[in-house]
């Protein structure tokens, strides 16, 4: 089963990948070939690139880890919020 926009790529790591994918781009890889070779579509590779263009690896390794760390904390912020709301059901308050 695939998980993302991309094919399964082993032990390389998704961040791993698309930053490599840029790279190639950029040193003059034509994108339909490029994409052809990776199994992507060109809307799918300009989508990868808006997101990770310009970055080397630990940037992209960090702003992963900083996108599920928001993700984390809004589940929280969610479940505190219901929480709020019910007790105020419960005691009745408007």
């Amino acid at each position: 089963m695939k998980r993302g926009p991309w094919p399964q790529w082993g032990r390389v790591s998704p961040d791993e990948q698309i930053v490599g994918m840029i790279k190639e781009q950029e040193a003059g890889l034509p994108t339909s070939e490029l994409c052809r070779k990776h199994g992507l579509s060109p809307a799918t590779f300009y989508k990868l690139k808006a997101k990770y263009g310009g970055m080397d690896l630990s940037d992209a390794k960090r702003l992963k880890q900083l996108e599920d760390e928001n993700a984390k904390l809004k589940r929280l912020l969610a479940d505190a919020m219901l929480d709020n709301v019910v007790l105020k059901d419960l005691l009745g308050k408007p």
